[in-house]
């Protein structure tokens, strides 16, 4: 029991400003992990007492997270996270990828700026599966983002959630990788090569594909 109760002291959050992004980041951290696992229903109350808040902060993380797609409000049911892909949407999700990631790497190893592209960085593996995802993210969201097209980016940004939620595990090796084909894809943006960077991408999609077969259960 005293256990319990310091585990629950130790997740409170204590800082009065920018309350529900806190919220937002730490019950975001939950489902991405799968401590909240997909298709579960999520209680105000509960998330409440555990963290030590007022329901408001609550009520704005988890439309910030509707918002992204991560959570959803239920008729008379309230909200409960986005169940998990299938394999049709898993196959579906990454022929969209295919058909638009490597057009915009090439797009953006011609047109990015260069002040945008130092912000282009692997950077080093992810102690994390939610760090990971946060990391991969932003990767493509910067590459489709210097391809010119903002609306791909802020797509990308929402289905690349959803592509780590469908992973059961989170594996050093994944994110070990997926920051080498990022090298490879960064070098031929700086190298203004947009053959090589279509041709980049378009292989470590296809190897994030393989990877997640692993995790594929039907």
């Amino acid at each position: 029991m005293a256990s319990a109760l310091n585990e629950t002291a130790d997740r409170t959050i204590a800082r009065p400003s920018g309350l529900a992004e806190e919220v937002y980041r730490r019950v975001r951290a939950d489902i991405m992990s799968l401590k909240i696992p997909p298709d579960t229903r999520v209680s105000v109350d509960s998330l409440a007492r555990e963290l030590g808040v007022s329901q408001t902060p609550i009520r704005e993380a988890l439309s910030m997270l509707e918002a992204n797609g991560l959570v959803s409000k239920r008729h008379f049911a309230g909200y409960a996270t986005s169940p998990r892909m299938d394999r049709a949407q898993l196959d579906e999700l990454f022929e969209f990828r295919l058909l638009i990631e490597p057009h915009a790497a090439r797009k953006a190893a011609e047109a990015m700026a260069d002040t945008d592209m130092r912000q282009l960085a692997s950077g080093d593996t992810a102690p994390s599966h939610d760090a990971f995802a946060d990391m991969d993210t932003e990767f493509h969201r910067l590459i489709a983002q210097g391809a010119g097209n903002h609306l791909i980016a802020d797509s990308l940004a929402r289905l690349h959630i959803h592509v780590h939620i469908f992973r059961s595990c989170f594996r050093s090796e994944i994110t070990e990788e997926a920051v080498h084909e990022h090298d490879a894809i960064i070098a031929a943006i700086h190298a203004r090569d947009g053959d090589k960077a279509e041709a980049a991408m378009r292989r470590h999609i296809e190897r994030s594909y393989g990877r997640l077969r692993d995790f594929i259960k039907d």
